[in-house]
């Protein structure tokens, strides 16, 4: 497919979604964008969807994005595609008995992903839960005292990788997908800043990047893949991956190596000698909110 042809395609595809959507909730679905598009080159806005790139095209937009991160932030970058691997899906427990509500792994998570500096961003919030209680709505993500206090526990929240996303379908362009390891992702050169999958998830997990994110040369973290912590442009929407730059290659999540307590594990579902398989054979786990059916790969529980 030629250039010109993409664009077409890419314009049809906006066109058909906003027909779908009605025009006037299509156009304050795209407002939050509207300032920024002047801004894209033609080059990231002829690119092909990260599914349909070849491998030669593909690398083209690495390296595209190097020079990028290079020119805007003045840090040598190295950026990959990292693929799903054979007889993988990834699963997370997270054990709330010992849980102390530190935050270092949201900390880790900022640093990880190349979150902005300036609002410190995360994608896990820690909510500071009355005992006894799972009401979320009523968890405090805010506190500024010492941890933990008497009477409270801490609920870390982030994407709970459903298998059934409802974020994933209420994309209007198709941006946002579950991989076959069960990680949802979104291509963030696709995506046009809707913010639909972030009304649909209803665990908050997905961020919104109002302004281009700020963070010192010497702060960026070069090692970046595609679809997860390479610096997202303005007006896309982000979310956790479970590091997949990291955990596909063997290695753990930023968030768990983080946590002082060991609350966190983190594996592959498909195997049977994993300490993620032990916790669901002899622990009661639960997810959140699983009356709603989106199943999700992320699992809490408290010691007997």
């Amino acid at each position: 497919m030629s250039e010109s042809q993409d664009f077409v395609s890419r314009r049809t595809m906006l066109k058909t979604a906003g027909a779908t959507l009605g025009a006037a909730a299509f156009a304050r679905a795209l407002a939050p964008v509207a300032e920024v598009v002047e801004e894209l080159g033609a080059e990231e806005f002829l690119q092909k969807h990260y599914r349909e790139m070849t491998p030669a095209e593909l690398e083209v937009v690495l390296r595209r994005i190097e020079a990028d991160a290079l020119e805007n932030y003045g840090a040598e970058v190295h950026v990959r595609d990292v693929r799903p691997r054979e007889g993988v899906q990834f699963g997370y427990a997270l054990n709330l008995s010992v849980c102390i509500g530190c935050r270092r792994c949201a900390d880790a998570c900022h640093r990880e992903n190349n979150h902005d500096r300036r609002t410190n961003q995360s994608y896990i919030r820690v909510l500071e839960m009355q005992q006894g209680s799972f009401d979320m709505e009523h968890g405090d993500a805010t506190y500024d005292h010492a941890v933990p206090q008497p009477g409270k526990y801490y609920m870390p929240v982030q994407c709970q990788q459903c298998d059934n996303p409802p974020c994933v379908d209420v994309c209007p362009v198709e941006a946002t997908w579950k991989e076959r390891d069960g990680i949802v992702v979104v291509d963030y050169d696709w995506c046009i800043g809707c913010r639909y999958c972030e009304a649909a998830c209803p665990y908050h997990a997905r961020r919104f990047n109002w302004e281009a994110p700020e963070i010192p040369a010497e702060e960026v973290n070069p090692d970046q893949a595609y679809l997860s912590n390479r610096i997202r442009p303005q007006g896309v929407m982000e979310k956790c991956t479970f590091c997949l730059h990291r955990t596909r290659e063997g290695r753990l999540p930023a968030c768990l190596e983080a946590c002082p307590t060991g609350a966190r594990v983190f594996g592959n579902l498909l195997d049977p000698s994993s300490e993620i398989r032990w916790v669901l054979a002899n622990k009661r786990v639960f997810v959140l909110k699983e009356e709603l059916g989106t199943r999700p790969r992320f699992f809490y529980f408290f010691d007997e």
